[in-house]
C-alpha cells in the first residue's frame, strides 16, 4: 500500500513532530478544558463513593452488580483493539498498520487504566487492594482463591496492560531519538533523552529491536483472546440464566474487537483532521478500519441470534424468561437500543461509499460504542434484576455518583489522549519510512559526504537505504572495516549485507516462558494445596490435577507476563539501553533521514 506520493524522510519527520514541536491551537485548549472537568467531576464522584461507601451507588441486593462492571467490561473492550492491531496485522505484514498502531497502542493503555478504576472502587475498601495480590496477609498464609475468576481477572488485565505498555514503549524508542535530536529547549532534550534510552539506531539494535517486537506481537496475540475470554468466565462459570453459557468467551472477544476498532476509528479521524495527517491516516485506512468493523458486528449479530435460539431450545423456564424478558420487559428500551446500534446501522458498511465516507465513519463509531455500552448493560442488569425468586424483584436506576465516575472516566481517558498528542509522536515514524521506502520506491539522487574522524576512520553519510546497501557491499570488497551502521529505520537486507548474525532473544524468550510455567504452577500448587488447602463444597483441594483446570487462567498469564517482560529486560541489557545514555550517534541526522556508515581502512 503506497501512504506517501513525494514526500522525503524528512518531510514525514517534519510532519509528525509537528503537533508536538508547534503551539497547542485554541480548538486543543477549549477540549482540554471540557476534558478536565468531566475529569474533576469523576474526581468528586470517586472522593463521594470513599467517603459514604459504594451505598451512594445505585446497587442494591438484587443487582449487585450493574453500573460499575457495565463500565468495567466495555473500557476492557475498547482497549482491545490497541494490542490487536499492533501484534496481530504485525505478525500477517500488513503494512497499513503502520500509520495507526502507535495512537492504538495508547488508546489501550489509557482504556485500562480507566477500567481498573471500577473493580478498585467496587471493592468498597479499596486500600485493600493487596489482598488480591498473591503474597501471605497478616491473618497468616490465608492466600488468594486462584479457583475464582475474579481473581483470574485480576492476574489477566495487569499482564495485559504491562504488557501492552512495554510494547509500547519498545516501538518508541526511535521515534523519542528523533524527538531528542531535534529538540532545541534543554529541558525538552533532556525528557526525550531519558524516554529514548540512548536510542542511536545502530544496526545491530535495529535487527534486535526486530525481533524484540516480533516476539513480543506472538506472545500478545494469545493474550489479546485470553484477556476477554477470562473476563467473560465472571459471567459464563456463575448459575446466573442469561450468564452460564459457553457461547461468551468467543462473543466477548468479538465484541471487544467491535467496539475497540469503533474507538479507535473515532480517535484517528479527529487526529487525521486535527494535526493535518490526512497523508498518513488515508481514506483506505477508515476503510480497513470499517471493513473489520463490519466483520466483527457480524459475528457479534450471529452471537446474539445463537444465544437467543440455544435459551428458546433449553429446557430451562428462567433461561427463556430471561431472554423474553429482555426484549419485552422494563429493560426492553435498552434491548432495542443495542440491536438497533449493533446490527442495523453497522449493516450500512457493505457500502464502500458510506465505508470511505468520513461522517459516516464518525457516525457509526458512536454509535458501536454506544451500542457495546448497552450490550454489556443489558447482559448484567436484566440476568439480575429478575432473579429465581419473584420477592428479589427489583429495578435498577443509576445515581449521579455512578454517571460522574463514568463521566469523569471518558474525560479522564480524552484528557490523557491529548496530553499524549502534544507530547508522543502519534505516527510511528521509522515504520512509516521503512514502508513507504519498500512500497512506493522511494530514491533519492544525492552524493555520499565523507567526514574524517581520526586518521584511518571517517564517516560516510548517505541519502538512501538503496546507496546504503550498494556502498557496504561496495566497502567490503574493497577491503574496509565497517564499524558500526545507523540508520532512521530498519532496512531490509543491511543485516546479510553486514555479516550480522542472528540474535538468541527467540530461544531466550522460550526459557522465560518456561520459567513462568514452573512459577506459575509452583504458585497455585503451595497457595492452594499445599500450604492453606481451600475447602470448597465440602471437598478439599486434593491433588494439583483435580484442580489445574482451574489453575490454567493464571499459570498462562504468568508465561506471558514472564516471557514478555524478560525479553524486553534482555533487548535492554543487550543493546546497553537505559534511562540518561547518552546517544552515541555521531551525526544527529541519522535519526531522521541520513544513513551514516562509520569506516576504518585496514592496516
Amino acid at each position: 500500500m503506497q501512504i506517501l506520493n513525494d514526500k522525503s524522510y524528512h518531510t514525514i519527520s517534519e510532519d509528525i513532530a509537528r503537533p508536538i514541536e508547534g503551539r497547542a491551537s485554541r480548538a486543543w485548549w477549549i477540549a482540554f478544558g471540557i476534558t478536565l472537568l468531566a475529569t474533576l467531576w469523576g474526581v468528586w464522584a470517586i472522593w463521594v463513593t470513599l467517603r459514604d461507601g459504594i451505598g451512594a451507588w445505585g446497587l442494591n441486593k438484587s443487582v449487585g452488580w450493574a453500573w460499575d462492571i457495565t463500565n468495567f467490561v466495555w473500557w476492557i473492550g475498547i482497549g482491545h483493539a490497541g494490542t490487536l492491531i499492533s501484534a496481530v496485522l504485525l505478525l500477517f505484514r500488513q503494512q497499513w498498520r503502520v500509520a495507526i498502531n502507535r495512537s492504538a497502542e495508547a488508546m489501550t493503555i489509557f482504556a485500562v487504566l480507566q477500567a481498573s478504576i471500577f473493580p478498585i472502587l467496587h471493592l468498597g475498601r479499596p486500600w485493600l487492594l493487596h489482598f488480591n495480590l498473591p503474597i501471605p496477609n497478616q491473618y497468616g498464609s490465608l492466600w488468594d482463591n486462584f479457583n475464582s475468576p475474579l481473581l483470574w481477572d485480576v492476574f489477566a488485565i495487569a499482564t495485559y496492560f504491562s504488557v501492552s505498555l512495554v510494547f509500547w514503549w519498545v516501538g518508541l524508542l526511535p521515534d523519542f531519538a528523533m524527538l531528542r535530536d531535534r529538540a532545541l529547549k534543554p529541558f525538552q532534550k533532556k525528557i526525550y533523552s531519558l524516554l529514548s534510552f540512548g536510542w542511536s539506531g545502530r544496526a545491530k539494535d535495529w535487527q534486535r529491536m526486530e525481533e524484540t517486537m516480533l516476539l513480543l506481537a506472538g506472545i500478545a496475540t494469545p493474550l489479546v483472546i485470553s484477556v476477554h475470554t477470562i473476563v467473560s468466565f465472571d459471567f459464563a462459570t456463575s448459575v446466573v440464566s442469561g450468564w452460564h453459557t459457553t457461547i461468551f468467551p468467543p462473543y466477548f472477544v468479538a465484541g471487544a474487537i467491535f467496539s475497540g476498532f469503533a474507538m479507535v476509528s473515532l480517535l484517528l479521524i479527529i487526529l487525521r483532521k486535527v494535526c493535518k495527517l490526512e497523508a498518513y491516516i488515508t481514506l483506505k485506512h477508515i476503510d480497513l478500519m470499517n471493513t473489520v468493523m463490519l466483520v466483527a458486528g457480524s459475528i457479534v449479530a450471529v452471537a446474539y441470534l445463537t444465544e437467543f435460539f440455544m435459551a428458546m431450545r433449553s429446557h430451562s423456564e428462567f433461561e427463556k424468561y430471561v431472554f423474553i424478558n429482555r426484549a419485552t420487559g422494563d429493560y426492553a428500551w435498552a434491548f432495542w437500543t443495542m440491536i438497533i446500534c449493533n446490527i442495523v446501522l453497522p449493516q450500512l458498511l457493505w457500502f464502500k461509499k458510506l465505508r470511505r465516507s468520513i461522517a459516516f465513519s464518525v457516525c457509526v463509531a458512536l454509535v458501536v460504542c454506544v451500542g457495546m455500552w448497552f450490550e454489556r448493560f443489558v447482559i448484567i442488569v436484566t440476568s439480575l434484576h429478575r432473579g429465581y425468586l419473584p420477592s428479589s424483584w427489583t429495578m435498577f436506576s443509576p445515581t449521579w455518583v455512578d454517571i460522574g465516575i463514568f463521566v469523569g472516566t471518558l474525560g479522564f481517558f480524552f484528557l490523557l489522549f491529548l496530553l499524549y498528542a502534544r507530547s508522543f509522536p502519534m505516527i510511528a515514524q521509522a515504520e512509516v519510512k521503512g514502508v513507504s521506502g519498500q512500497v512506493s520506491g522511494l530514491r533519492y539522487q544525492g552524493t555520499d559526504v565523507r567526514e574524517q574522524v581520526s586518521l584511518n576512520s571517517y564517516l560516510l553519510t548517505l541519502t538512501s537505504p538503496e546507496e546504503l546497501l550498494v556502498t557496504v557491499k561496495q566497502l567490503k570488497q574493497e577491503g574496509k572495516e565497517i564499524q558500526e551502521v545507523y540508520t532512521p529505520f530498519y532496512v531490509h537486507g543491511l543485516d546479510e549485507a553486514l555479516g550480522l548474525k542472528r540474535t538468541r532473544l527467540g530461544k531466550a524468550t522460550f526459557l522465560y516462558g518456561l520459567i513462568g510455567l514452573f512459577f506459575g504452577c509452583w504458585l497455585t500448587y503451595f497457595t492452594m494445596i499445599k500450604d492453606w488447602p481451600m475447602d470448597i463444597g465440602g471437598k478439599p483441594n486434593a491433588t494439583f490435577w483435580q484442580n489445574l483446570p482451574a489453575f490454567i487462567p493464571i499459570i498462562f498469564e504468568l508465561v506471558v507476563y514472564f516471557a514478555a517482560h524478560l525479553l524486553v529486560i534482555s533487548f535492554f541489557i543487550r543493546s546497553r539501553l537505559y534511562p540518561f545514555k547518552k546517544a552515541e550517534n555521531p551525526i544527529k541526522k541519522s535519526s531522521d533521514d541520513k544513513f551514516v556508515i562509520q569506516v576504518r581502512d585496514k592496516k
